[in-house]
Order: structure tokens, then C-alpha cells, then sequence
């Protein structure tokens, strides 16, 4: 039995056999033939060397047969010569043909994968954040990788060895049965014998392979928790070594006790797959060596029935579980669809234009606005939820109308959960308004590009979050192209330069995971400094000193000064020293405007803002 063929049978065994009663949805096999309209060529390539693969190997045999009967036994030397040449000759071909055909499996198998993911990465990232906030990253990089890698099976390893097997069989029933049927068909009796143990087999090692996926995704995910940075500073200032030790090892135990069977399971697989082909081939020797001792069959017959043989169960075994093999490429073809199929829920309208404001003009206009429902931003299956949602978050802002003047700074207070950060989500069309509209120089921001008016607009929030990358990486984020000295003017102005000069990488100095290298005021500052580097109309800070030491928050005071210079901006601040001297304060309260106005009016007035004012003890600060 060739090892490709055992590879097949045994890849068929531990598949999930559940595939089979997953329906499709109308439509899936069409959507899977445009993504391999590029590779057609090449697929036709690939499919042709699979099949004249598989004639080879009826091929040798006869030549086997030729030379044994009409070249040893009459004693013809130069026929011996010639047609062991032609036996070294089809194994170089043989061999050329299994390089080309591995050329274009690669090919079209790294090809698809590559448009896959390409398209996925895509549509993922068109995708509104609402759907950030419910899928789990896991599984959504799972369908990235393990489902693309599984769709692009379905044109290599299944389709090469559904066409192969197919030939083969055919080739070699047809070839044996024309050889010795005698033979023949006692060796297809001995297939019930071959295929019992190894259906059995089989199921264990599919359960042994679902439990190995299980245990192994959790051993992952511990490791994944305790290796990023915030886990490993959890365990460092709550955990117990040894506890950990221990939660990890049972993990790892399981994984290695799964190992230690699938390995017997496997080597119990391969030596029933060989033992039953090898009995099956001495049971032949024995029937057609008294065949062709009384002449029924030449000794050549013989020998190229039982090299035959080895080759027929292997395909046979394939085929029977070819339906689990093609069910489950097309599911995982499905799985990426499911993920395709999800309509981004901000999305740029037909007919778009661009916005180039210099000093826009914001306007809310009676906007509410309630958090959508899962089903309308996400899929189930990306979710870790244990139960559905069964309660809507209701309207978050009703009936929100100002104006911010170009140019001039609006602040926007509040207690907790008043509405304040879903307004300056809502800018961005990080979501959209549900009613109501916002407008930007008279634009209905519905109606503009989403990469113009992002593009317009900077934002520090109170996390700044950095990629695990230098400080010159995470700057160009901002701006690409940026050059050193840019990079250099906009530090300066956000007060951090003095730092990243004393650094001995400079620019080059890696920043850690989220930022972790840096404390949260000089995370705050490189956030600004990469503010103004993209140099935005409209600035929009959500608590950008809110978590900050006295010392920081006066050094990204000052930054903030350079960046708010000659830009609409909207600031969100819990410390309302912060925002003393903004054109206008908006006070919100369950998701209304309460009051409006300057700090001193609104002082006077004695509402709710007073009374925030007072409870941080400003007063002192006020005079």
C-alpha cells in the first residue's frame, strides 16, 4: 500500500464524522468555484498529473509481468535490460510527476489560503466595533487560519484523493480481474476482515482527536492568559506558584496522556492497514501459486496481481469515507462564508463624498441612540456567550442637540454611564446614530467617506493603547510616511521627546505589549505626539488625564495645549479642572444635556454641575 494512500485512509478516520449531517446552505459549492476561478488552469495541471500518477501504478506491474514471464523464464537478456529500463524509466517519471503535481498543489493550496485570509482580514476589519465588543478573538482568528486551511483542502488533499483513489481503483479492479478474476475476487472476500477493524479504529481516534483539539485549546488558553502582560502581573501579585504550576500541569497531562494513546492508536491503525494488505497478499501467493503451477496463471500474472493488491485497499478504505472528507472541506468553506456574509453594520453609502474641512463646524441634531442588538452585529458561533441576551440596552442618549463653533473647545461632564463616551463613538461612526443626524461642515456624516472623516478626526483616549512595536512604528501609525524630524517636532510638542532622546534606541525602543514598557503619562504623551502627527481638523479626548499623577497630568496638560491649538475639539473630563476654560461645558445625565454653558455660569447656577464641581473640592483651585 502506498504511504499516500494509507495517509488518506487514516486522515478519513479521524475526521469528524458529525459533517456528514450538516446541510450547506443553497449556494455554498458556487461561492467555492469563484474562489478557484483563478487556479483553474492549474487545477486541470494538477488533476492530470493525479491521474497518470495513478495509471503508473498499474503500469509497473504489468512491466513486472512482461519482464518475468517473457524475459527471465524464455532466458531473453536483452529483453530483461529493455524493460528494466523502462521500469527505472516510469519510476523517474513517476517521480517528475509527483514534483509537478506537488508544484500545483502548493500553488493553488497556498493560493487560496491566501486569498482567504486576505478577504476575511478584510471584511473583518470593515467591521464596526460593536462587533470587537462580542466576538471572541479566538475563534474569529481560528476562522482565519483553521478553517482556511481546511478550506483549501477541498481542492488539494480531497479532490487529489477522491480522483486519485477513483482511478486507482478502477485501474487496478479492472487490471486484476483481467489478470486472474479467481484472485480477485477472493481478495475483495478478505475486505469485510480489513475494514471492521479499522472503522473501529477509527472512532476511537475521532473521539481521541476531538478530545485532543479540546485540551490542547485549553492548555493554549491558559498559557495565552498568564503569558500576556497583565496576566503575568495578576499571577505575579495574586498567584501561587505552585497552584499554577499544578493548574498547568493537569492541562498538559491530558494532552500528553491523548498523545500517548492516538500514538498506540495510530501504530495499531497502520499495522492492521498493512498486516490485513499483507495477509490478503499471502493468500494470493498461496492461491495463484497453485494456479500457475497448474498453469491457470504464468508466475509473472502472479507477481504483478500481488503488487497490484497492495494498492487496492488503501483507495478502497478512502473512498468509504469520502463523504466525511468532502463535508468537511465544505463546511469549513461554509464557516468562512459565515464570517463573509456579515454585513458590516457602519458602512460607507453609495454616492459618498469626501470631507476637507479646515475648521469644521459639529453638529448634533436631536440624536438617541440605543447599543444594537447581538444578532444585528455579530454570529454566535464567535461568541463565548453562555445564554442569549434577553435585554436590550434601551436609548443611551435621547434627543441630543449642540453645536461646536470651529475652532472652539466643547467639554462634555457627567456622572458615570451618562452618555459622554458614546458620543464621541458616535463622531467617528464608530456607531451610527439610531435617530437624529450629525453633521460636520452641513454634511450628514452618514453621507461622507468613512476614510475622510476619520481621517479628520484624532483621538486620545483615556487607555492608549500601542502596538507591541517601536515608538517610530507605533507614530507612523498615525502617518506612514512621517519622517524622523516630523516624528521629532511632534514629540517635542507633546512634551516627550527629552525621554525618547534619553532612551538608548531612541525612535527604535520597543514599547511592549499594549505599551507596558512605558508608564500611563508618557503612553499618554507618545498618544498625543501620534495625535499630531496625523495633524486631525477634530480632536476628541475621552479622560485623557484621567487615571494621571499631578506631575504627569501637568506635562500632558501641556501637550494637549499644542494639540487643541486651532481644532474643533471635543473633551470628555471626569476632573473638571480640566476643562475650566472651555467655550462651552455640556452637563449630561442619563443620557440628556441637563445644562449648558461656562464653568462660572454653570457654577452659579447650582445644578448638577455645581454640584460635581464642588464634591472634587475645586473650590480652592477656582480662585
Amino acid at each position: 500500500m502506498s504511504m499516500h494512500a494509507a495517509w488518506m485512509t487514516h486522515r478519513s478516520m479521524t475526521a469528524d464524522p458529525s459533517v456528514k449531517q450538516q446541510k450547506l446552505k443553497a449556494g455554498t459549492v458556487k461561492r467555492i468555484f469563484t474562489f478557484a476561478k483563478p487556479y483553474r488552469l492549474s487545477i486541470w495541471i494538477f488533476l492530470f498529473t493525479v491521474v497518470i500518477d495513478a495509471a503508473l501504478i498499474v503500469a509497473t506491474p504489468l512491466l513486472l509481468r512482461q519482464l518475468i514471464d517473457e524475459g527471465v523464464i524464455p532466458k531473453d537478456g536483452a529483453l530483461v535490460t529493455r524493460l528494466a529500463i523502462y521500469v527505472g524509466l516510469l519510476a523517474v517519471a513517476d517521480a517528475a510527476m509527483s514534483m509537478l503535481g506537488r508544484y500545483f498543489s502548493s500553488r493553488i493550496g497556498e493560493g487560496l489560503i491566501y486569498d482567504l485570509r486576505s478577504v476575511v482580514f478584510g471584511h473583518v476589519q470593515r467591521q464596526s466595533i460593536a462587533f470587537f465588543t462580542r466576538t471572541q478573538t479566538g475563534a474569529l482568528i481560528s476562522r482565519i487560519n483553521s478553517d482556511v486551511m481546511g478550506a483549501q483542502q477541498a481542492f488539494t488533499a480531497t479532490l487529489s484523493g477522491l480522483v486519485s483513489n477513483v482511478v486507482s481503483l478502477v485501474l487496478v479492479g479492472v487490471t486484476m480481474l483481467i489478470l486472474s478474476w479467481q484472485i480477485t475476487i477472493f481478495s475483495l472476500l478478505l475486505l469485510p476482515v480489513f475494514l471492521i477493524p479499522t472503522k473501529w479504529v477509527g472512532r476511537k481516534l475521532q473521539e481521541l482527536t476531538r478530545d485532543s483539539f479540546n485540551t490542547n485549546a485549553e492548555m493554549s488558553s491558559t498559557m495565552t492568559e498568564r503569558f500576556n502582560v497583565s496576566g503575568a502581573m495578576l499571577v505575579a501579585l495574586y498567584g501561587e506558584p505552585s497552584r499554577e504550576r499544578e493548574y498547568f500541569r493537569s492541562r498538559a497531562r491530558k494532552v500528553a496522556d491523548i498523545g500517548i494513546k492516538m500514538a498506540m492508536l495510530n501504530r495499531l491503525f497502520f499495522i492492521a492497514l498493512t498486516s490485513v494488505a499483507a495477509i490478503a497478499t499471502a493468500f494470493a501467493y498461496g492461491i495463484g501459486g497453485h494456479l500457475a503451477i497448474n498453469g491457470g496463471v504464468t508466475v509473472g500474472t502472479l507477481l504483478a496481481i500481488t503488487a497490484l493488491l497492495a494498492r487496492l485497499y488503501g483507495p478502497l478504505t478512502a473512498l468509504s469515507n469520502v463523504r466525511i472528507d468532502v463535508m468537511t472541506s465544505l463546511v469549513s468553506f461554509e464557516r468562512v462564508f459565515e464570517v463573509l456574509d456579515l454585513e458590516p453594520m457602519v458602512k460607507n453609502r453609495e454616492n459618498a463624498i469626501e470631507l476637507k474641512p479646515t475648521h469644521p463646524k459639529i453638529e448634533f441634531k436631536d440624536v438617541s441612540f440605543s447599543y444594537p442588538r447581538a444578532e444585528e452585529i455579530s454570529l454566535a458561533s464567535l461568541e463565548s456567550a453562555a445564554k442569549p441576551e434577553t435585554i436590550q440596552s434601551g436609548e443611551v442618549l435621547r434627543g441630543l442637540s449642540f453645536t461646536a463653533a470651529p475652532g472652539t473647545l466643547t467639554a462634555l461632564v457627567g456622572p458615570s454611564g451618562a452618555g459622554k463616551t458614546t458620543i464621541s463613538a458616535l463622531l467617528p461612526r464608530l456607531y451610527d446614530v439610531t435617530t437624529g443626524a450629525i453633521e460636520i461642515d452641513g454634511h450628514d456624516i452618514r453621507d461622507l467617506t468613512l476614510e475622510s472623516l476619520r481621517g479628520a478626526i484624532g483621538v486620545v483616549m483615556q487607555d492608549a493603547h500601542l502596538f507591541h512595536e517601536t515608538i517610530a512604528e507605533n507614530l507612523r501609525y498615525a502617518k506612514n510616511d512621517a519622517t524622523e524630524d516630523e516624528m521629532r517636532v511632534a514629540c517635542e510638542s507633546a512634551q516627550i521627546w527629552e525621554l525618547i532622546k534619553s532612551l538608548p534606541n531612541g525612535l527604535d525602543t520597543m514599547v511592549g505589549e499594549r505599551g507596558h514598557r512605558l508608564s500611563g503619562g508618557e503612553k499618554q504623551r507618545l498618544a498625543i505626539a501620534r495625535l499630531l502627527l496625523k495633524s486631525p481638523s477634530v480632536v476628541i479626548l475621552d479622560e485623557a488625564t484621567a487615571h494621571l499623577d499631578s506631575e504627569n497630568e501637568a506635562l500632558v496638560q501641556a501637550a494637549l495645549q499644542s494639540a487643541l491649538k486651532g481644532r474643533t475639539s471635543i473633551v470628555i473630563a471626569h476632573r473638571l479642572s480640566t476643562v475650566r476654560d472651555a467655550d462651552q461645558i455640556l452637563v449630561l445625565d442619563k443620557g440628556q444635556i441637563v445644562e449648558r454653558g461656562k464653568h462660572d455660569e454653570l457654577v452659579a447656577r447650582g445644578g448638577l454641575y455645581a454640584d460635581l464641581y464642588n464634591r472634587q473640592d475645586l473650590t480652592g483651585a477656582a480662585n
